[in-house]
């Protein structure tokens, strides 16, 4: 993972700019662990670098600070980061992003939402969250894609299963009405689903590699039954990846 920051230099309004041109946002709901932050970035470094060159120009705000959050038709898509915080908790920044986020949806906007923000994207659309009454999930673990993933415009062509980074303590218990469940395993039911056109939420970390999902298990290690068994989980993940590619082209398109 390269330390240089992808995004720390970005305006927080949009530059003038032609449709084509439109930026491609990311809603920053949280920062990543300190040790991790100073090596590699945070967490909308990581987003930014997934996302490659197709998502330029993109903007950045931060909701928890008070950050004005665009029109949907001033953007051309739109990725939530992860967070240390739970949707359930209600924060009053949380609520008037998912609130936003509904209509972003209802406009038709590509949005892409990441841990808690697949979280809060189902909140926002009349869902259940709450914490997963199996507890953390934590490590490289794999899911498995539904049938209705072989025509999604994300996940078309992607293994059956294949490997994603993971941690996440509360989860989307009940997806909102009408959308479509793309991926799961064993413990996790609603890691992908899809609502409306063009929306995505995604219970694991894309923008994660090895040296972050280590990281994360070295910091919950006290609390793990056997963390050097998790940290031995630990492996690329290049399909999870994928999809913040495959998210920037879609948007772009």
């Amino acid at each position: 993972m390269r330390s240089a920051s992808a995004v720390s230099s970005l305006p927080s309004s949009p530059p003038t700019s032609t449709p084509s041109r439109r930026p491609l946002l990311i809603v920053k709901t949280g920062g990543t662990l300190d040790a991790l932050r100073a090596a590699h970035g945070d967490f909308e470094d990581w987003v930014a670098r997934g996302l490659g060159a197709d998502a330029q120009p993109i903007q950045l705000v931060d909701p928890r600070k008070g950050d004005a959050l665009p029109e949907a038709s001033s953007l051309r898509g739109v990725v939530i980061t992860g967070s240390h915080e739970m949707v359930s908790h209600r924060a009053d920044w949380s609520e008037r992003t998912a609130a936003w986020l509904a209509d972003c949806v209802g406009a038709g906007l590509p949005v892409l939402g990441i841990c808690y923000g697949h979280q809060l994207l189902a909140h926002a659309m009349g869902g259940e969250v709450d914490f997963h009454p199996g507890g953390l999930e934590i490590g490289t673990v794999a899911l498995t894609l539904a049938d209705a993933a072989a025509d999604d415009p994300l996940f078309a062509g992607l293994p059956r299963r294949f490997p994603v980074n993971v941690i996440h303590r509360q989860s989307a218990l009940r997806l909102p009405d009408g959308a479509v469940g793309l991926a799961a395993n064993a413990h996790e039911p609603h890691h992908a689903f899809r609502i409306g056109r063009c929306a995505w939420g995604v219970q694991f970390h894309p923008e994660f590699d090895a040296a972050a999902m280590r990281g994360y298990v070295e910091a919950h290690a006290d609390g793990l039954p056997d963390a050097a068994a998790v940290a031995g989980t630990v492996a690329p993940t290049p399909e999870a990846a994928s999809l913040l590619t495959r998210f920037a082209r879609l948007a772009a398109g």
